[in-house]
Parts: structure tokens; C-alpha cells; sequence
């Protein structure tokens, strides 16, 4: 998905090669977005060669796992402990957890995050040296110190409303995927199990929720990549939410929502397969 990321960054900046298609239509639902990421992925591969495309993907690999894990962790044991104050499964319950998840897991790894949008808005011409991960770390810490590694935390938090649609809408699905299938009838011990049909219901469950979640909080995406740029005149999060659509309209908020689309939607899909994979062998 490394190709998907770089296009995608490379779409939300205010970029002069691509900033003369942003007022083609909608980058929500017009089909010259097409058009768009195909012209940006070129120029990409042609000033910089194909390498560019996994820009970044070592941050990324780095970041994943740490990530998920903090997250579905935090998810887990604040679950467990709201069901016990609130209606249990409820859907205060889900967005209380989501949020706290969301909360914890971007403190932790913000940092990392920083360092990999650094490597893919790092334009270099084809066959210049390539700035690795650890010289970003370090030119970030001497140009603005340890704060510096939290750029575009105040976004990411904002985008924890994203979490917490896409866990709420998940929830309500799988559960109503689960009560469509389970008989009145059937005791406790067979309503446990689960099948392969089960599972690809929560991948079109998770599927679903992440497309309508992201299409509603996708602002905070272009945003947390606008402060992360180096050198950028973006100072928080509310300057930068006033400053892009006065200078370049409402639709350079939703810039690079179809390639983000593209790559988040199978992600989350398989992600959240074998979050419930793994959560029902550890149960059974």
C-alpha cells in the first residue's frame, strides 16, 4: 500500500504540479480524480523514479504493529471496563472506547508517524541521495526539538472522531449480522462459534464503517499532512481548517480522498478480520 501513501501525501500538500487540477470537481466523487492520481504517480516515478513510491515504508512498517497493538489493546480493556458503568455492548460504550483508544495510541506513536510523512514529502530528483529515517529524526529534533516530533497531534486527535464513527458503525453492523444469523433457540455454547461467512461479514462490516467514517472526518487528514511539512506556514490545527479553504477552497479538504479511500478500506477490512479472528481463538 506504500505507492497509495506516497500518491496520497503527495495529493494533500499544496503542490504547484497538481494544484491546477484541484478545481476539476469534487474530490469526493468526480471521476478526474482518476485522472489526478495517475498524473501524480507519473510525475512522481519521472522526477524521482520508482523507489519514491516506498518512501517511507520502513517508518510505516515500524509504526504498524506498535500501533495496532497499543490501540486494539487500549480498545479491549476499555470495553471491558465500560460495559461494567454503562449498557453493556452499547453504543456509549463503543465511543467512549474508541476514543480512549484512538487517544492513546496516537500519543505513543505520533512521532513515527511525523518521520514517515517527512520521508515521502522528501522530493528529490531521480539519482540525488535519498534522506533516510534517521537523518530525518535527527534534522527534526535539531530544527524544532522533541516538540517538534508532535506535529499534527491536535489533527490526529480531531481525527479520533473518525475512530469512534468507524467503531460505532462496525459494532451496530456485526451485531446485527451476528443476530440475523444466531436462532432464538440456540444454547449458549453453539452461538459462540463462528464460520468463514461469519468473517467476511465483519470485513464488509469494517469495510463499510471505515468508508462512511473517513468520508466525514477525511479534513483531518490534508490538515495533519499540511503541519507536518517541513517548513510549512501551518501553525494548528483551527489556522490551518481556516487557512486552506480561504486560499484554495472547500475541495482541497477532501485532496486525496480516493487514493486514501483505496488504501485504508482492504486495510481496515483485513485488519479488523483478524482483530475478531484472533479475539475468538483466544476465547475458544
Amino acid at each position: 500500500m506504500s505507492p497509495f501513501g506516497k500518491a496520497n501525501h503527495s495529493l494533500k500538500p499544496n503542490s504547484s504540479n497538481i494544484s491546477h487540477f484541484s478545481q476539476a470537481g469534487n474530490f469526493a466523487t468526480d471521476p478526474t480524480l482518476i485522472l489526478l492520481y495517475l498524473v501524480s504517480s507519473s510525475l512522481i516515478l519521472e522526477k524521482e523514479g520508482p523507489r519514491s513510491l516506498f518512501r517511507g515504508l520502513g517508518p510505516n512498517l515500524v509504526g504498524v504493529a506498535p500501533s495496532r497493538a497499543i490501540y486494539f489493546a487500549a480498545y479491549s480493556t476499555a470495553k471491558e471496563k465500560m460495559n461494567g458503568v454503562l449498557e453493556p455492548d452499547s453504543t456509549q460504550v463503543h465511543m467512549v472506547s474508541a476514543g480512549m483508544a484512538g487517544f492513546t495510541a496516537i500519543t505513543a506513536t505520533n512521532p513515527i508517524w511525523l518521520i514517515k510523512t517527512r520521508l515521502q514529502l522528501d522530493a528529490r530528483n531521480r539519482g540525488e541521495r535519498r534522506m533516510s529515517a534517521f537523518e530525518c529524526v535527527r534534522r527534526v529534533y535539531q530544527t524544532d526539538g522533541l516538540r517538534g516530533f508532535y506535529k499534527g497531534m491536535s489533527a490526529s486527535y480531531a481525527g479520533i472522531s473518525e475512530t469512534v464513527i468507524h467503531f460505532v458503525i462496525y459494532e451496530n453492523i456485526k451485531r446485527r449480522l451476528l443476530e440475523a444469523k444466531t436462532p432464538q433457540n440456540m444454547d449458549e455454547e453453539e452461538e459462540t462459534s463462528k464460520d468463514a461467512s461469519d468473517f467476511v461479514g465483519m470485513m464488509l462490516a469494517a469495510a463499510t464503517s471505515k468508508t462512511c467514517a473517513t468520508s466525514i472526518a477525511y479534513p483531518h487528514e490534508v490538515i495533519r499532512t499540511r503541519l507536518r511539512e517541513e517548513g510549512t506556514k501551518y501553525n494548528s490545527f483551527f489556522q490551518t481548517l481556516r487557512t486552506v479553504p480561504k486560499e484554495e477552497g472547500y475541495r482541497a479538504l477532501y485532496r486525496g480522498l480516493t487514493t486514501h479511500l483505496v488504501r485504508q478500506i482492504p486495510n481496515t477490512a483485513i485488519m479488523m478480520c483478524t482483530y475478531e479472528l484472533v479475539v475468538y481463538l483466544l476465547n475458544g
